[in-house]
């Protein structure tokens, strides 16, 4: 049974305008033992009118201040996680190391949002050349990515960029775009990292989580363990969404552990 969701937003991103307590509290609800909080940090995000200025970035002491008060108080209820999703560009691993470096996040999600100057969310990379050649833009994106940072400890929503396409699945499979899955697989695995199994893609009616399965299936194939369970939810009725779900296709794909982060270490846990 997945009792942790480590996939989380709350009002210190963007996107979000939950408060941390109320998400917590959900997974109390929801019969949840632990949680962590991850959310946006996206340096050098693409301005856009709607979201301003400084858009998917906080302060790093306000964060930790109020979470590590709600930690206390929380304290024989569920464990609270103190984590961070980074925007990653290749640009970008420098300040990315310097920051995990210099502030106790117990996890850390490296997630591409910004591909060619801009998140695939505004379609704009489909307009040229259609929803393959923007899929195929991202994986390669990616692949800049993981060859130009260590400061991550779990590769986030793998093909998020398939929620954005004007077809969104039609255009896309495991098998279509295996070269360039397979790279980000493997450099995933040789550093010593992992992938997560994202709900959020069921929440937006794909049919499927991120990554697809038979992306999951081949990862385990290439010897990749490290596994979180996360529902990227933005608001409390989102938190655990569709776990039971996630963890038949856990289990379908080869998986009998997954994983949590604490201090930066994961913990394997038994399905």
């Amino acid at each position: 049974m997945i009792t942790s969701d480590f996939h989380m937003h709350t009002a210190f991103s963007t996107d979000s305008k939950a408060t941390v307590k109320s998400m917590v509290d959900s997974a109390i609800e929801k019969g949840l033992q632990a949680v962590c909080i991850t959310d946006h940090y996206d340096e050098d995000f693409p301005f856009y009118e709607e979201m301003g200025e400084g858009a998917f970035t906080f302060d790093p002491e306000n964060y930790f201040r109020e979470l590590e008060a709600l930690k206390n108080e929380y304290v024989g209820k569920i464990d609270i996680g103190i984590g961070i999703e980074t925007g990653l560009q290749p640009h970008l691993g420098p300040f990315y190391k310097g920051m995990t470096e210099t502030y106790p996040f117990d996890y850390v999600i490296g997630s591409v949002h910004v591909v060619r100057g801009t998140d695939p969310y505004f379609g704009e990379i489909f307009r040229e050349n259609g929803d393959a050649s923007g899929y195929q833009e991202t994986f390669e994106e990616t692949i800049r990515c993981l060859k130009n940072t260590d400061a991550f400890d779990v590769l986030g929503h793998i093909d998020y960029v398939v929620r954005y396409g004007k077809g969104r699945e039609k255009e896309y499979s495991y098998e279509k775009f295996a070269p360039y899955l397979d790279e980000i697989l493997r450099l995933v695995i040789q550093k010593g990292k992992g992938i997560e199994l994202n709900t959020a893609g069921l929440k937006y009616g794909l049919g499927f989580c991120h990554p697809h399965p038979d992306v999951l299936r081949r990862y385990r194939e290439l010897g990749g363990e490290i596994i979180t369970v996360g529902s990227d939810a933005h608001r409390p009725e989102h938190v655990a969404y569709d776990f039971g779900k996630a963890q038949e296709i856990l289990e379908l794909c080869g998986f009998r552990y997954y994983t949590e982060f604490h201090g930066r270490s994961p913990v394997f846990k038994k399905i």
